[in-house]
């Protein structure tokens, strides 16, 4: 059944999406799977094999784009797509599908999508406790009304040619172990563990013989310059010098990362890397990364989840009550047996 699928705006929630594809193709292994997504997330797409190729939405997030998606979607009503999936719940996502003229149409109900949507379905919160259960609750049969038994983790291809072109141009030093650092969070601060604990978690880890890869775009270049400062020659500021596509391919040659509740955890955790993952005002019950080899790192006070940008009381105790010692032994316990668990 050829599928076209509305894809995820957020970096995190592409590669959980992932998850969905993989289900698909497990059940119909002659399905063609083609993503509609934003332009910066295409190499990121096209590193998920059950995928057949990612189309373009040139629109802003957030911008209606009436006419663009209708051209898209007349464009794309010779392709003979069976079905529709749309993962976001906004009226405008359905638009492409509808426009297409795809015979079934499936998505969660919300903001009167009716017309839009021939299979519409009701979002049960309490079954579907997790953003990767609703993307896989949208790939059953209609009349399904139970949580899906089995997720399949997301898994991200690597390109090792790119790889070591990667660490040639950089002038990374494999010889040292390296620890990546993703200090970085669109949402805002009540996501974003403070910079001078990843500062002092480097130092401690530098001492143990490892060195430091900060990860991120060119607007976390400064926190990178920051968390970096006292490190020397051991840490290493990438923000802004690689790509997304770049980063997928440089992650599998450290030994783990700390990571924020992020795009690049989710990232991290589909290349298969070591994780010690730090939740403020999110919760790793709605948003875990999906891996075998990540330790989760969350307080879960009386304030939490609050799922705000910013700490509504000033404190930051979710995050600041997570200390560099403890994530750092952590490190060190988890290097030394080769296992990860959550805790």
């Amino acid at each position: 059944m050829k599928t076209l699928v509305i894809g995820p705006a957020w970096i995190g929630d592409m590669v959980m999406a992932q998850s969905l594809y993989k289900k698909l193709i497990a059940e119909n292994p002659q399905a063609g799977i083609d993503v509609v997504a934003p332009d910066w997330s295409h190499p990121l797409v096209n590193r998920m094999p059950e995928v057949r190729r990612p189309i373009p939405l040139p629109v802003g997030h957030g911008r209606m784009g009436w006419r663009i998606r209708r051209q898209i979607g007349k464009r794309l009503i010779d392709e003979g797509y069976a079905w529709a999936i749309v993962t976001p719940r906004s009226w405008k996502s359905a638009l492409i599908p509808f426009f297409a003229k795809i015979p079934k149409r499936t998505g969660f109900l919300g903001e009167f999508r009716y017309g839009l949507l021939t299979d519409v379905r009701r979002l049960d919160k309490t079954l579907l406790d997790q953003t990767v259960l609703r993307y896989l609750y949208l790939g059953e049969p209609a009349e399904t009304r139970k949580k899906p038994a089995y997720v399949p983790y997301p898994a991200l291809s690597v390109d090792t040619e790119n790889q070591a072109t990667l660490a040639a141009s950089l002038n990374l030093d494999l010889s040292r172990p390296a620890v990546c650092f993703f200090p970085g969070a669109a949402y805002g601060p009540s996501k974003q563990w403070p910079a001078d604990y990843f500062q002092k978690l480097g130092e401690m880890l530098i001492s143990d013989g490892y060195q430091i890869w900060i990860m991120g775009s060119a607007n976390e270049k400064a926190l990178g310059d920051q968390i970096t400062d006292t490190m020397g020659n051991y840490g290493i500021n990438l923000c802004g010098r690689t790509a997304l596509i770049d980063t997928i391919d440089l992650m599998p040659l450290a030994a783990c990362a700390v990571t924020n509740d992020s795009g690049l955890m989710h990232v991290a955790a589909a290349v298969n890397l070591p994780l010690q993952a730090i939740y403020g005002s999110s919760t790793p019950a709605y948003t875990p990364p999906l891996s075998t080899k990540a330790r989760v790192h969350y307080l879960g006070i009386e304030c939490s989840p609050c799922f705000k940008r910013r700490c509504p009381y000033g404190h930051y105790n979710c995050l600041y009550g997570i200390f560099p010692e403890q994530v750092h032994q952590s490190i060190l316990t988890d290097q030394k047996t080769g296992q990860q668990s959550s805790s």
